[in-house]
């Protein structure tokens, strides 16, 4: 196996260990307030809790037996089909729960999305095949019958699997324990949860072994070994002490987001960025682990989110000095050998590399600039923004409070930034920015906003596009009044159209779109080797056949004026499993570049299946004039 194909295969795990991960947050980080409730309550009122109240301690068993599952089990069936797949993923987590004596949180998981899945290829199939009138007879009947059925069938198959693997787990790490190797689970779980598996970890696994190691102790340590915030700040702390470039001065601000906030994720590009500090976190999640144990530390319900704060309210009497401990060791141990790769690393740590990192985080193929945006806002004025991703927590809330902030100092105090989660965009919203590979989803959700797709929620240019467009809008009535400012009227001529090209391969095609900038007089040549390099980082392949290649932000100097050119190949490029038959070649002066992108992507939105077809096979120049230019 040739090093590239092995890459390709990595690559590949990493991106859907990753979508996975974020699926579950999904299901996961919308119920934190259930997961807190029945902390707080289990820490007051339980018997060894801070106010023992036997009676009072009753309502904590139903949350952790129904209530958290239900609630994971309609969020897992909403995300994959909204709220009619939340009612059917309830119905079925219902089934798995009666079936267990165990808090079944990875029985929701399973049950809730499968149930969704389910009843979403069901109404497809049954799709226009309903008489009319009966549309909402059949949808009620279906969605109770196959609820009922999954019920049956995770009460008596899926329940008692994930009750085996349970109790082979439990054994397991009843053994690890027993024989003093406890802290290796950290081998497993550090590097786990910079591939966003932490909520399938802590959740799915963990806590219901903690829960029923709380019942009989009073307390667990399965409930620190994943949310112990130490080993991630160690490696925060190693970079603000040996760090350089953005790298340093970015970690007081994540430093107070993971430890405060409880949002570990904020800390997994710092690792990305060098490979290499999974060790460091990996001996710190094991220095704290060993100190829990010779203490006897724990939790007496999940620490939700993973903050101090969270941590010490959940610490029962007479394990505070434990529990912190476990922290402080794993904080000084992970910051210690991070420190030592930190300062021997001969590479200086940049914006660039951070941001690459951050991108790899997100997802690993996430690198360049954004893919695809349409950031009109004509006709009115703009007012709301809403930034959205799977959960509509986390990522999604920090991005919309840094963008807030900066629209608040230049002064645009009426502009309103929230954050959603994708499902629940608000009607209103007008523009909504979204990861790139969320594009899809929240475009079908808000249809009738412009959208902003982004590698990163927080380090993104979405601050200066908003401003660009608010900029650009104010001049709307002197461009039409025909003062054309630093542009032309069009950005493409009938000479930079090229019809029936042979295949060739996807270089040598975007070296042709290349070429033809430079003959028109748009770039010089060193613009196609950006091109080149843009291509190799992230494809330009943005669907239905379209490829917009063009040249990265280090090229940007050869730019002598905005301009396309239409390369037509009817037998089509390969652009990996894609096949792209026309290639609009791009130059952009300054951020000219971004509305190209904006306008041809919105263009070509509105094209049928028909008109495309056209486009790729027409022998008239015209044809492609009048789409392309009319784009622009």
């Amino acid at each position: 196996m040739s090093t590239a194909t092995s890459s390709a295969q990595s690559l590949g795990f990493q991106e859907a260990m990753q979508k996975f991960g974020r699926f579950l947050s999904g299901m996961v980080l919308p119920n934190i307030g259930a997961f807190i409730a029945w902390g707080f309550l289990t820490a007051l009122f339980i018997p060894t809790g801070w106010l023992p109240n036997e009676y009072l301690a009753q309502v904590g068993g139903p949350m952790s037996k129904w209530l958290i599952p239900l609630l994971l089990g309609y969020s897992g069936g909403a995300a994959v089909y909204k709220h009619r797949g939340g009612v059917v993923g309830t119905i079925a987590t219902a089934g798995v729960i009666a079936g267990a004596d165990i808090p079944m949180f990875l029985g929701a998981m399973i049950m809730g999305p499968l149930a969704g899945y389910l009843m979403k290829k069901f109404d497809a199939a049954i799709e226009d095949k309903i008489p009319t009138g009966f549309e909402m007879l059949v949808n009620n009947f279906s969605a109770g019958i196959l609820g009922g059925v999954l019920a049956v069938l995770a009460f008596v198959g899926v329940g008692p699997v994930v009750l085996a693997a349970n109790g082979v787990l439990r054994s397991g790490v009843e053994g690890i324990v027993a024989a003093g190797l406890l802290p290796l689970a950290s081998v497993i779980i550090e590097p786990a949860k910079i591939l966003f598996l932490n909520n399938a970890i802590n959740h799915g696994v963990l806590s219901p072994l903690g829960i029923q190691q709380a019942e009989e102790f009073g307390k667990s340590m399965f409930f620190l070994l994943e949310a112990n915030p130490g080993p991630g700040l160690g490696v925060l702390l190693a970079y603000w002490f040996f760090g350089k470039g953005m790298a340093k001065d970015s970690t007081p601000g994540a430093m107070i987001i993971h430890l405060l906030g409880g949002i570990h994720e904020i800390y997994f590009p710092y690792v990305l960025m060098k490979p290499v500090l999974l060790i460091a976190v990996i001996a710190g999640g094991m220095a704290g682990v060993a100190t829990l144990q010779l203490l006897g530390g724990g939790l007496i319900a999940p620490s939700s989110p993973g903050s101090i704060i969270a941590v010490l309210a959940m610490t029962p009497k007479g394990a505070f000095i434990a529990n912190m401990a476990d922290f402080l060791v794993a904080t000084v141990v992970s910051c210690a050998v991070a420190s030592v790769f930190i300062k021997v690393s001969a590479t200086e740590e940049s914006g660039e590399s951070l941001e690459e990192a951050k991108a790899a985080m997100q997802e690993r193929k996430q690198r360049g600039q954004v893919a695809v945006s349409a950031v009109r806002i004509s006709g009115s004025e703009l007012t709301n923004i809403v930034y959205a991703c799977d959960a509509g927590m986390g990522s999604s809330a920090l991005g919309a409070a840094s963008l807030r902030k900066k629209l608040r100092n230049a002064g645009y105090t009426h502009i309103s930034v929230t954050n959603a989660a994708i499902g629940n965009i608000p009607k209103d919203a007008q523009i909504v920015v979204t990861h790139e590979k969320l594009a899809q989803r929240a475009m079908e959700d808000s249809p009738q906003a412009e959208h902003i797709l982004v590698r990163n929620f927080t380090q993104n240019d979405v601050f200066e596009q908003i401003i660009a467009r608010l900029s650009e809008n104010k001049m709307d009535g002197v461009m039409a009044a025909g003062q054309s400012g630093s542009r032309e009227k069009h950005v493409l001529d009938l000479t930079n159209i090229q019809l029936g090209l042979k295949s060739v391969s996807k270089e040598e095609a975007i070296t042709a779109a290349g070429k033809a900038l430079v003959k028109a007089g748009f770039v010089d040549e060193g613009y196609i080797e950006g091109m080149l390099k843009r291509e190799a980082d992230i494809s330009t392949y943005v669907g239905k056949g379209i490829a917009i290649p063009h040249g990265e932000a280090a090229v940007k100097d050869t730019i002598r004026q905005s301009g396309i050119v239409v390369l037509q190949y009817p037998e089509g490029i390969k652009f990996g499993n894609d096949t792209a038959h026309i290639l609009v070649g791009i130059a952009g002066k300054d951020n000219d570049h971004l509305s190209i992108l904006a306008n041809i992507a919105a263009t070509m939105d509105e094209c049928s299946d028909d008109e495309l077809e056209k486009l790729y096979n027409t022998k008239d120049a015209n044809v492609l004039y009048e789409r392309f230019a009319l784009a622009n």
